[in-house]
C-alpha cells in the first residue's frame, strides 16, 4: 500500500493510506484525471469515517472562488466553487452584508458537500437560499446545471444523496441573499438566550452568527483537538402514534412537528437516555457535552468509531423502536 497518508484529510483524523491524492483547482484539471467515477472525492474531509486503506486514487476538491453574478438593491446572487470552504463562505457575506446563511455558521466541511447534505443548523436549511448546482457527469464528463427543485432536498437529503450518488461531482452553487430587510431567525431557544445575555433586542446578521458560533463551540468539540465529524447521526422522524406510545415511559422525550402525522425526534436525546453521552470505549466515545458527536480520542481506527456507531443503533433500536440513521458516509 502506498505510504500517503489521509489523516490531514478527514476531520475524525482517522490514519489510513492511498496509493495516490491529487489537488485539484479547477474543473479543467479535474476532466484531465482518467476514470473519474472510480475515484474517491473529498473536500473538507467533514462528512466521511474512513474504515480502510483506500485503493482508489483520491481527488481532493481545491477548486476556489466566489462571483456575483446578478445584484440589486435587495438581493445578490453569488456563484461560489465547491472547494471553498462553507464557515469563511458565511464570514464573507456577514462581513459583507449579505443575509440568509448566518445560522449555518461554523458547520464544517466544504461548499460542495453543502447542497449533497442540505445542511441545516438553527432553523435554517441551505435549500432556502440555494438557486442553482452545477456538476460534472463522472462517466460522460458534461456539466449539468441543476435548478433548485431538481435537487430534490430533504431532511439531510438530496438527489446526490440517492439515486445520483456518486455519479456527479459538484463544481459551484449559486446562492440567492438577501442585501437589506433580512429575515433572521432567532426562533431557537439558544439563539434566544444568547441574544437576551448580550442585551441586544435589534440583532444584526453577525449578531446571530456570533450566537451560532458561540453556542455550537460550548457544544461541540474542535476537530482540530479532537477528531470528529460533528453529527453523526441525523435526528429520526416518527409517527406521533409512537411518540405518543413512548410518552408513556418517558414523559420527557422532545419532538418537533414536521407534518400533521410525522415528528422529529432528537437522536442526542435518544442516545443521552441511554447513558452513552461521555461513554468512552477504548480511543473512541460519545462526546461529553453532546452524545450526537461521535469522537477520536487518538489513535482510533475507523472500524472503532463504526463498531460503536452500530452498538448505539442497536441500543436505541431495542429501547425505542427507532432506527437511527448514520449522517456521516461510512468509506
Amino acid at each position: 500500500m502506498g505510504s500517503l497518508s489521509l489523516k490531514p484529510y478527514n476531520t475524525f483524523g482517522i490514519d489510513v493510506n492511498a496509493y495516490e491524492i491529487i489537488e485539484v483547482k479547477s474543473v479543467e484539471e479535474l476532466l484531465f484525471i482518467p476514470h473519474l467515477s472510480k475515484c474517491l472525492f473529498i473536500g473538507g474531509g467533514s462528512n466521511i469515517l474512513l474504515t480502510k486503506d483506500v485503493t482508489q486514487k483520491v481527488i481532493i476538491n481545491k477548486i476556489e472562488g466566489i462571483e456575483t453574478i446578478n445584484e440589486d438593491e435587495d438581493y445578490i446572487e453569488l456563484e461560489v466553487a465547491s472547494g471553498e470552504n462553507w464557515h469563511e463562505l458565511v464570514l464573507y457575506c456577514i462581513e459583507n452584508g449579505y443575509g440568509g446563511i448566518e445560522n449555518m455558521s461554523l458547520i464544517p466541511g466544504s461548499v460542495g458537500a453543502a447542497p449533497m447534505q442540505n445542511i441545516g443548523a438553527y432553523g435554517t436549511e441551505i435549500k432556502d437560499v440555494l438557486t442553482y448546482v452545477k456538476a460534472v457527469h463522472l462517466d460522460s464528463l458534461t456539466e449539468k446545471r441543476f435548478q433548485n427543485e431538481e435537487c430534490k432536498f430533504g431532511y439531510r437529503e438530496s438527489i446526490f444523496k440517492k439515486s445520483l450518488k456518486g455519479k456527479y461531482f459538484i463544481t459551484e452553487i449559486g446562492l440567492k441573499l438577501t442585501k437589506r430587510n433580512h429575515k433572521l431567525n432567532t426562533s431557537y431557544g439558544d439563539i434566544e438566550n444568547w441574544l437576551s445575555e448580550k442585551d441586544i433586542d435589534k440583532p444584526t446578521i453577525k449578531d446571530v452568527s456570533d450566537a451560532v458560533i458561540a453556542i455550537r463551540r460550548s457544544k461541540l468539540p474542535d476537530p482540530k483537538e479532537l477528531g470528529n465529524s460533528g453529527s453523526f447521526f441525523k435526528n429520526p422522524i416518527i409517527h406521533r402514534a409512537h411518540l405518543n406510545m413512548l410518552k408513556m415511559e418517558y414523559p420527557d422525550i422532545k419532538s418537533y412537528p414536521v407534518t400533521d402525522t410525522l415528528v422529529k425526534v432528537p437522536a442526542g436525546w435518544l442516545i443521552e437516555t441511554l447513558g452513552w453521552k461521555g461513554r468512552r470505549v477504548g480511543r473512541t466515545g460519545s462526546h461529553r457535552k453532546q452524545a450526537l458527536v461521535l469522537v477520536n480520542y487518538g489513535g482510533a481506527r475507523g472500524a472503532d468509531v463504526h463498531r460503536l456507531a452500530k452498538d448505539i443503533q442497536e441500543d436505541v433500536w431495542a429501547e425505542f423502536q427507532i432506527e437511527l440513521e448514520m449522517e456521516v458516509n461510512i468509506i
